[in-house]
């Protein structure tokens, strides 16, 4: 792609969209009325779009993860590392601090409050990887700790560090719309203001709207559990629907304050909050045992990520991997768009180098820290103390986190205080999510505008609740599983093709930078 702006993106990008505004809100009304309608049709649908792809395209899922692993390493590293995303004079608009609470609050903020005890307790009991390890031991923990970490380390924040990176070049540095489409100009060239490019920004507003559908009915589920350790309210789907609802409000009022306001603040909310609930689960858990898992498990992780990363399932009986690890890689895929533009927004200025390992390798950390200290605490009480959230897991997956606070030696009033803490935590993820995603979606649909209306905010802030709601009572947490997957298939072809865009325009930028030296060098 040359350096110069095509001539006529500038007006073509600041025409109305048409087509997205009235096609992207009429799929998303299609898809609710279908599943409140028919919801024991629709759930027994998603059941089988999910046995499918888990059976037939688990190869596709687990290589593409691989790919922009790799990919984005060799980037990092290269020639093309210096390259900054915007002008060679433009330097970050938020400091470090802000911009990683952003990427790590709008990024994994909810799941991984959810997972981050039930997974590896899930894990301990069964998974394909125990071999001669039997379960509830000591090496089964160990085994997983190593699986929960896979699935919250550097492969999903590598491809998040893709998809950003590319939607900020092309912004930045190309002076093309905030939008998927425009990643797809140098294959393109102007169709992408066409029904092509349409069609890439509409599957990103889908896969945008039931990735993080998903990780809020999680949120919901995980936060009803809390309230009723906390006061008592009732775990039912119905208590879950109604903390959407609400939720999804207050959420939809934070996207209308932009992102220097209300998602900013949050996310350094969200931020001290962590930083608050991982020094009380230090302070009053077995402290030097976290603190020398958290170097054992990265260790452990690193020597096994070659083996876990290229393991495929070739038995068909056995749906473990499907139901972990193309579930997390489609939820990834499927938060990309949203979370590649989002981070791709708050990262302009940035050289590719330092924003690959921003991207990278600081939440990666943060994450294995925040596993270790909330699992590892649930496997010592597990392994050396009375017991108790095995049987949690196993009842109800969401009381899985307060069960582990309730069992852990701190007193009645810290584990109010702490449970609390947690509550609030999973208030605050969630607004951070889905106001986050809300200006997501908004830019796409208006095509590429940073600011649009304060009724489009509200049409697509509303919209996320309402699926997320749906997917609820249409099937649980099978649904928000679903979802995930067959949302990320269409997008992750879209995602090749702007992967191979920016591979071109970096080498014609260097072909470009190469050549003008040389012609002013002949001129004199």
């Amino acid at each position: 792609m040359a350096n110069k702006k095509p001539a006529t993106a500038l007006n073509l990008a600041t025409e109305k969209p048409a087509l997205m505004t009235l096609l992207a809100p009429v799929m998303i009304i299609a898809f609710l009325s279908f599943s409140l309608l028919k919801p024991d049709y629709a759930g027994e649908l998603f059941n089988r779009m999910r046995d499918f792809i888990t059976s037939q395209l688990s190869w596709y899922y687990i290589s593409l993860m691989n790919f922009y692993l790799i990919f984005v390493l060799s980037l990092a590293l290269s020639k093309y590392g210096k390259v900054r995303l915007g002008r060679d004079h433009e330097r970050p608009e938020f400091s470090n601090f802000s911009w990683l609470s952003m990427l790590f609050g709008a990024g994994i903020g909810i799941g991984i409050l959810f997972w981050s005890i039930a997974e590896p307790l899930t894990h301990f009991q069964n998974n394909p990887f125990m071999g001669e390890a039997a379960a509830l031991s000591p090496e089964a923990a160990q085994i997983a700790m190593r699986l929960t970490i896979f699935h919250w380390g550097l492969h999903g924040w590598a491809l998040y560090a893709s998809v950003a990176l590319i939607l900020a070049y092309f912004a930045y540095r190309k002076d093309l719309p905030l939008t998927i489409s425009a990643s797809l100009y140098p294959i393109l060239g102007d169709r992408i203001y066409g029904p092509i490019g349409k069609a890439a920004d509409l599957l990103a507003v889908l896969g945008t709207v039931f990735g993080v559908a998903t990780s809020l009915g999680l949120g919901a589920q995980q936060m009803n559990a809390g309230l009723s350790t906390l006061i008592g309210i009732e775990v039912n789907t119905s208590t879950q629907i109604i903390l959407i609802i609400g939720i999804s409000v207050i959420a939809t009022l934070s996207a209308l304050t932009g992102v220097n306001r209300g998602i900013r603040i949050l996310s350094e909310l969200n931020m001290q909050l962590t930083g608050v609930i991982l020094a009380l689960f230090l302070i009053f858990g077995p402290t030097l045992y976290l603190l020398s898992s958290f170097a054992g498990n990265i260790v452990d992780y690193i020597v096994n990520l070659p083996r876990l990363g290229t393991w495929v399932n070739t038995d068909s009986s056995d749906q473990w991997q499907g139901w972990w690890t193309i579930f997390y890689w489609g939820w990834w895929i499927a938060w990309s768009p949203f979370c590649g533009i989002f981070i791709a927004r708050i990262s302009r200025g940035r050289t590719i180098r330092e924003f690959v390992f921003g991207v990278l390798l600081t939440p990666s950390l943060l994450t294995i820290f925040w596993i270790t200290v909330f699992g590892n605490t649930a496997f010592h009480i597990e392994l050396s103390g009375d017991g108790g959230i095995v049987d949690a897991v196993n009842t109800e997956t969401t009381s899985a986190l307060f069960t582990t606070i309730n069992l852990m030696a701190m007193g009645k009033l810290m584990a109010l205080i702490t449970a609390s803490i947690c509550t609030l935590m999973l208030i605050t993820y969630f607004v951070t999510s889905a106001d986050s995603a809300t200006l997501v979606i908004c830019t796409l649909v208006t095509g590429g505008n940073q600011n649009p209306s304060a009724l489009t905010r509200i049409f697509w802030g509303s919209s996320i609740g309402a699926v997320a709601a749906v997917l609820l009572f249409s099937g649980g947490l099978s649904a928000l599983q679903t979802a995930s997957i067959v949302t990320a298939l269409p997008f992750s072809v879209i995602l090749l093709l702007a992967t191979y865009g920016l591979c071109k325009s970096l080498y014609q930028e260097q072909m470009d930078s190469d050549t003008v030296p040389a012609a002013t060098g002949e001129a004199h």
